[in-house]
């Protein structure tokens, strides 16, 4: 990877612009494919799915389920056999009812993700380009309209009408 710019913003454009090897026509196809390889995809790491024993067991977390597992136990002690299986059925049914809805919003979310691309427009020899946001590597120019979400650290080299 190159240098780190860690203040790129405060650096005249020029400067940033060869320190990251690139021009302001943008790279040419095989520098980008070269620096994909080489530095990876421009994506997050995505979190390890949850093990469904750990998204169960997550439902006993919460202060009122540790509050009513107390009581249970309290009331165990005291010998009220009923309030103690009536309090322990309450948390059983609430947690697995909480792990039902968690994993299904998981699961919802996963597909959804896995449908929706977002892309951005970059210039590759020269010419404006719509790849995934994946693809961009350190030294793109990205060019940006009203509405885009920007694929990473940029450095504004020109605007127009940029509130």
């Amino acid at each position: 990877m190159p240098e780190p710019l860690s203040s790129f913003w405060n650096l005249p454009i020029e400067q940033v612009l060869d320190r990251l090897k690139s021009r302001v026509q943008g790279l040419s196809r095989q520098e980008a494919q070269q620096r994909l390889s080489e530095y990876g995809a421009n994506s997050l790491k995505q979190t390890r799915s949850s093990n469904p024993l750990v998204l169960l067991l997550n439902q006993f977390k919460s202060p009122i389920i540790l509050i009513l597992m107390a009581a249970a136990i309290l009331s165990g002690f005291l010998g009220d056999v009923i309030d103690t299986v009536i309090i322990l059925t309450i948390v059983l049914i609430s947690g697995l009812l909480g792990f039902w809805q968690e994993r299904g919003a998981t699961d919802a979310v996963a597909k959804l993700l896995a449908l929706v691309q977002v892309k951005a427009t970059v210039l590759r020899d020269g010419q404006s380009q719509e790849i995934p946001n994946e693809d961009v590597v350190p030294g793109d120019i990205v060019v940006l309209t009203a509405g885009d979400s920007i694929p990473g650290d940029c450095l504004v080299l020109a605007s127009k009408d940029l509130s």
